[in-house]
């Protein structure tokens, strides 16, 4: 999203930090405001991000009349510049703090855990208040919209991401399933995994990385029929959804989820599951197939089973009519509207 409106609206880019692995050079060296705050300790990357943006942050936000928040910290360095406008795109509010609280205190390391609880503290009244004061909030889905509603009682509209459709197209139908979902535990590939080593003769292709990747090995470790390339460039990411037949994607509740527009974008129906974004970017039964949010192996297997060449084939034209929806075109004029008309 930050490169598409760079491109677009040819405006400095203010990050927490740059990862070259997924960032690269995407913006040239006086577009980019790096403010240097990475850590490889997750709570400590959180804290000295939190410090980056209600400190240098607001004083870069300080000197343009416009300014478009985005992430979970961004809104920091909004305070009440009192001229100009303050605009916060919400992917959305940050998880730990609200409905995901329980399973983040659970999976970060104990010595770190009062640490979390600490930034908890500081960050939820910070970041409620930040919000609060913006000029416009924009969700990047229904469902976010809620969590807006919900956790903070702020109105919000709703502008889906942009996708770059025209990067993706039909290729083949070479027979395999793709997961691209990073390989944490709320993405539920395990269940991916065990499914088809119920299914031989059906081939799984786990395409990403995570923290989870060598125990999906290992539990995959008697299934030739299940693949890790790994992570992949965009261009071979692009083949291997154009190649394959469809695609399955099953996250908790996610905000709104890239990977099945992308997949639609190649006329590649997508397994999913009824809910979060997922309800608004996937058409049951025309554009993929969407289990209960309580589905289990079994489930997997029967919508794996469906998804014949013929029925694969047969939604290929809706998939590519539906993606359009998310297009980084649409996604432009319509941010472009809020930009210039509020």
């Amino acid at each position: 999203m930050l490169h598409c409106l760079h491109a677009h609206f040819a405006a400095p880019v203010c990050v927490g930090f740059v990862e070259e692995a997924s960032f690269g050079k995407l913006f040239a060296t006086d577009d980019l405001i790096d403010l240097g705050a990475g850590s490889r300790l997750p709570a400590l990357a959180i804290a000295r991000v939190l410090h980056a943006f209600h400190g240098r942050g607001a004083r870069v936000a300080a000197s343009y009349p416009t300014r478009l928040f985005s992430g979970s910290y961004a809104p920091l360095a909004n305070r009440g510049f009192g001229h100009g406008r303050s605009i916060y795109y919400c992917h959305t509010p940050p998880r730990f703090l609200y409905d995901l609280r329980d399973h983040y205190q659970a999976h970060f390391p104990p010595w770190q855990r009062p640490l979390l609880a600490a930034l908890r503290r500081w960050l939820q009244p910070r970041y409620e208040a930040a919000v609060r004061s913006m000029d416009v909030v924009l969700a990047n889905s229904r469902n976010v919209q809620r969590r807006l509603q919900d956790y903070l009682g702020v109105a919000s509209r709703v502008v889906y991401p942009p996708v770059d459709t025209d990067r993706f197209q039909w290729l083949a139908d070479d027979g395999y399933f793709l997961s691209t979902a990073r390989l944490e535990p709320l993405k539920r590939v395990d269940m991916l995994v065990r499914a088809f080593k119920r299914m031989p003769s059906r081939r799984l292709v786990v395409s990403s990385g995570g923290s989870e990747l060598a125990r999906l090995k290992a539990l995959a470790a008697d299934a030739p029929n299940i693949q890790f390339p790994g992570w992949l460039g965009d261009r071979q990411l692009a083949e291997l959804i154009g190649r394959a037949r469809a695609t399955i994607y099953v996250p908790v509740d996610e905000d709104f989820g890239m990977s099945p527009v992308e997949s639609m974008a190649a006329g590649k129906p997508v397994i999913g599951v009824a809910e979060g974004g997922l309800l608004e970017t996937v058409a049951d039964g025309k554009t993929g197939i969407l289990l209960s949010p309580q589905f289990g192996e079994e489930d997997v297997v029967a919508a794996v089973l469906a998804l014949d060449p013929n029925r694969a084939a047969s939604m290929r034209a809706a998939c590519i009519h539906r993606a359009e929806r998310f297009s980084s075109t649409r996604f432009l004029k319509e941010i472009g509207a809020v930009l210039h008309c509020g």
